[in-house]
């Protein structure tokens, strides 16, 4: 994974994708490197996360690698990402800021969406070639995209400006953004749980983003909990017949009051997590048949904080991020 320099993390809402994205830049980071963690959804998901004040539209650093490393932050904007577009390929300048007064630029994007999304990948493709006195700025670039829900269409974006631009400046960016996107340079990586519907959503996404021709990672399981019980009990329990006398002994053994409604209600509670804990395994099973590594990251109990982040990053090191 080392030639990769271009991570991309989706996922179905509600799996984590934004802590695992940034869990992936602290891992990348552990070596001393250099890394670069993007957003672009605007909801300053990252400097939540490293609890840090909202991110302008620059690169700030926002942590330090295990191993010495940094990551830098940035949260693209797209109205200030246009501005920087219309300088570098038009030098509007002060021109640009008054189109933006006037809400050109916002209706731009909105009659428009794809170019929208060539401006918030086409500062992530800028940020991944670019070089400082012949050398790489970034060792690598992780961004926090888009659910699985969108993310097809937010990286084909030659497909989404076929239609507003067959030639010209923004034709030519989506040309190069796709040709990053669809060489070993590049990698999406799912997050999900074991959960049917966040599975089923990685699965079509895999399948959609295979028929794009753009390279798939690793599927990331987050908040992946073991079994409370032993496999027997496990059985047991899916049958409801888990040993009653022996729960009310080991009740009393702890000084806990155990009269019939208490061991009922465990033996309930029991059933309820044999049958997820069945299918959970049912749903790794189905990831584990797309092809693809599949990385499982622990649920932390305590809570996510810059702890549970170098925890997690910890993790991804020992699979070999």
């Amino acid at each position: 994974m080392t030639d990769v320099r271009l991570h991309i993390v989706t996922g179905k809402g509600g799996t984590g994708k934004t802590t695992v994205a940034a869990a992936l830049a602290l891992a990348l980071a552990s070596g001393g490197e250099r890394v670069l963690l993007c957003e672009v959804e605007g909801r300053q998901g990252i400097a939540s996360l490293f609890d840090v004040a909202p991110l302008p539209y620059e690169e700030r650093r926002v942590a330090v690698g295990p191993g010495g490393g940094e990551v830098v932050a940035l949260a693209i904007d797209v109205e200030a990402a246009l501005l920087e577009y219309l300088d570098m390929f038009y030098r509007l300048g002060r021109a640009g800021k008054a189109l933006d007064r006037f809400g050109a630029i916002d209706f731009a994007t909105t009659i428009a969406p794809g170019v929208r999304d060539v401006l918030l990948t086409g500062k992530v493709y800028e940020a991944t070639r670019r070089h400082d006195h012949g050398e790489p700025a970034y060792d690598a670039v992780v961004l926090d995209a888009p659910p699985t829900g969108r993310i097809g269409h937010f990286l084909n974006v030659n497909e989404e400006v076929a239609g507003i631009a067959k030639v010209g400046p923004i034709r030519r960016q989506a040309d190069s953004i796709m040709r990053l996107l669809r060489s070993d340079l590049s990698q999406v990586h799912f997050v999900t749980s074991l959960e049917e519907m966040p599975v089923q959503e990685t699965l079509d996404s895999m399948a959609e983003l295979t028929r794009l021709g753009l390279p798939m990672g690793s599927i990331i399981v987050n908040m992946a909990r073991q079994p409370e019980l032993s496999p027997a009990d496990l059985e047991a329990a899916c049958r409801g017949e888990l040993d009653a006398a022996a729960i009310e002994v080991g009740l009393k053994e702890a000084g806990v009051r155990a009269d019939e409604s208490v061991v009922t209600g465990l033996i309930l509670l029991g059933r309820e997590h044999a049958e997820r804990v069945a299918l959970e395994a049912e749903q790794r099973i189905l990831l584990d048949s797309a092809g693809q590594p599949v990385v499982a990251l622990p649920y932390l109990a305590d809570g996510m904080d810059l702890g549970g982040l170098y925890d997690l990053a910890e993790e991804l090191c020992e699979h070999g991020f």
